[in-house]
């Protein structure tokens, strides 16, 4: 039997696409010193053309809609054609940041105390005050990279905040006081843990993506307890969701312990992206990441042309 082609598809159609991009690009070059590989950008939602399931594995570094939320997955499974990462199911309900919440508290892992809603029946500033005090957190409940992200503090700054909210789905969250953390997992396993500075004390789009705006520190200066505890708790968060491959797990870390924030099941994947950050603390450089990464997928492929 021949070995599959690995195809890494980036781009996509979401606001991270030219994250995805850079991903994409990074992705591509590691697998290559290792498999076939080949680079395929996606336009539209749609499976790009060509495809085969008898030829290809499918490594997918698309972010945010169409990429994370289970819509390629579905597409994918339809057309017989194995893949890294999460199935169509885990990556929906990931994508979804209150059930992935509800699914991890009802596992044991710590949440913010929050509350979603749609940009059509918006909260008062009184009610979010109210129930998560005066300092909150408003974002989609289905982006990543922080986009659309806001921190407004008190009644006023906070009723500004949602009168800017026309659209989609919504979640507002007590404001957490504590280190940021975020951890990959591997095959179920949990990978070092990074600790997350941003110089402007806000973990948003901008401090991700520019450079000298965030200081990372891997493996993140904790006690054993502390890093056991997080690595635990990603752990936990992982299979109640039921993930699969990979992800990287994101938490701050209170007083009482790590407390949830999201699982991206398509994180950023450039040699800084903090997934390899994570993988780095282990002994993982960025070129023996990636293999790793595909490698249940390549499983998968084998043992389904082994049963044809």
């Amino acid at each position: 039997m021949n070995a599959p082609i690995i195809t890494v598809l980036a781009g996509g159609i979401s606001a991270e696409r030219e994250v995805s991009l850079g991903s994409g690009r990074a992705s591509a070059l590691a697998l290559a010193r290792a498999f076939p590989t080949r680079l395929l950008q996606v336009t539209t939602a749609a499976l790009p053309p060509g495809l085969d399931p008898a030829r290809d594995v499918v490594f997918s570094t698309l972010h945010g809609t169409f990429g994370e939320d289970g819509g390629m997955q579905r597409l994918l499974d339809a057309a017989g054609i194995e893949y890294a990462g999460c199935d169509a199911a885990a990556s929906e309900l990931t994508m979804d940041k209150s059930a992935t919440k509800a699914r991890a508290a009802a596992a044991g892992v710590r949440v913010a105390e929050g509350m979603s809603f749609r940009a059509d029946e918006r909260p008062s500033a009184a009610d979010l005050v109210a129930r998560l005090g005066p300092r909150v957190v408003l974002k989609p409940n289905a982006e990543g990279s922080s986009v659309g992200l806001s921190l407004p503090e008190g009644p006023d700054a906070i009723a500004a905040a949602l009168a800017g909210i026309t659209a989609g789905s919504w979640l507002a969250e007590r404001r957490l006081s504590g280190r940021e953390l975020s951890v990959g997992v591997l095959e179920g396993r949990a990978l070092g843990v990074v600790e997350i500075r941003p110089r402007s004390g806000v973990y948003d789009f901008t401090s991700k993506y520019t450079r000298g705006m965030t200081e990372y520190f891997a493996p993140a200066p904790l006690a054993a307890d502390q890093t056991a505890a997080v690595q635990r708790a990603a752990e936990t968060a992982f299979a109640a969701c039921g993930c699969r491959d990979y992800a990287r797990v994101d938490f701050i870390l209170e007083t009482a312990g790590p407390c949830l924030l999201e699982i991206n099941t398509l994180p950023g994947m450039k040699e800084t992206s903090l997934l390899p950050m994570s993988a780095r603390c282990t002994g993982f450089d960025f070129t023996a990441l990636v293999p790793a990464l595909v490698a249940p997928a390549r499983r998968r492929f084998a043992a389904r042309r082994g049963a044809g």
